[in-house]
């Protein structure tokens, strides 16, 4: 599991707070008419769709199949529930969001999945899905992507804008209503202290953009000392099994390990089957595909590295908020 979190799930900080959150609503606009714009300086010329969007013919089918099937009308777990399935037995991939060396983008690989590649079109093509439509497109996702993947939901480019540790994602989602991060009000759960968060700043040649880009580096360090502040809960492993009842399809679970460098080694989702277990679904390296293991206290009993798990629920896309300052007084009051 060590290995899982120093390289791909916990690729899961960035610089301070988005200063301009009011355009935290605005489309990522992608030009894909200039991909072959060779003669623009490299860190201005947007990414061509083939870089940034891989699976369009598996998104199309599960749009088709989505439409026909009115996906749309479910409510936000199940339709999600109904997307992660789509995705089960896909491979394994590793640092599928490492796609360049200077510009941050915005991507979706629906040929090979991580952790962090797994849920994170689950829930977007689920609030995609959640707006109705005649038809969906590859950007139509990717705006949805943008939205929870960057904090203030905006990307300009700069790879310091992404969410790179889960933690500070339950927190950032929840300030902008589209995740509620239900960790603290849980029965048993408790603050995580002491943590020092320095995975991405030690491990920065594993990162294509900080093995590229030395001047991100200490930037970094000042995300990584800043999420270290946040108020952090989980629900230590010996009390899940007494709370699975309350959990539900499609939430999010954040495995909190007891090492430093992150606050998660893992992410997936809760899938609760037909025999009424709540068991951890998530793209696996040591399955090599995307499974749905067995109960999520059982999973985390597995490993002498869990602590415990961090759980956010998705919220309907009615919840989301739009206006700039609400956000920042939801952000405040969570990190205070």
């Amino acid at each position: 599991m060590k290995a899982i979190s120093r390289r791909s799930c916990l690729a899961l900080g960035s610089a301070a707070l988005f200063s301009n959150p009011a355009q935290a609503q605005l489309a990522y606009q992608l030009e894909a008419k200039k991909e072959n714009a060779s003669s623009q300086p490299a860190l201005r010329r947007p990414l061509p769709m083939s870089t940034i969007f891989k699976g369009e013919a598996r998104f199309n089918g599960i749009v088709e199949k989505a439409l026909k099937e009115d996906w749309g009308k479910l409510p936000m777990n199940e339709r999600l529930m109904k997307c992660a399935y789509e995705l089960r037995g896909l491979p394994y991939q590793n640092f599928t969001l490492e796609i360049d060396d200077h510009i941050e983008s915005p991507s979706v690989n629906l040929d090979g999945l991580d952790c962090w590649t797994f849920f994170a079109p689950c829930l977007g093509m689920a609030r995609m899905l959640g707006a109705p439509k005649s038809q969906y497109s590859p950007e139509d996702l990717l705006r949805e992507i943008q939205f929870t993947r960057y904090r203030g939901g905006h990307c300009s480019g700069n790879y310091l804008e992404r969410i790179h540790y889960l933690a500070e994602w339950f927190i950032e989602n929840d300030a902008r209503g589209t995740c509620n991060y239900i960790t603290p009000g849980l029965p048993g759960a408790e603050q995580i202290q002491g943590r020092k968060i320095s995975e991405m700043t030690i491990l920065w040649k594993s990162y294509r953009y900080l093995k590229n880009n030395p001047e991100l580096r200490a930037p970094m360090k000042e995300t990584e000392d800043r999420v270290a502040a946040m108020p952090v809960h989980y629900i230590p492993k010996s009390k899940v099994a007494a709370i699975e009842p309350q959990l539900r399809d499609g939430d999010v679970i954040g495995i909190a390990t007891k090492h430093h460098g992150g606050y998660c080694s893992h992410v997936g989702l809760i899938s609760r089957t037909k025999d009424g277990v709540a068991r951890f679904m998530r793209a696996s390296r040591n399955y090599k595909k995307v499974v749905v293991d067995k109960s999520i206290s059982g999973y985390l009993n597995d490993f002498s590295s869990h602590a415990g798990m961090i759980v956010g629920r998705p919220l309907e896309l009615n919840e989301t908020v739009t206006d700039a300052a609400q956000y920042q007084a939801n952000l405040k009051k969570l990190i205070s």
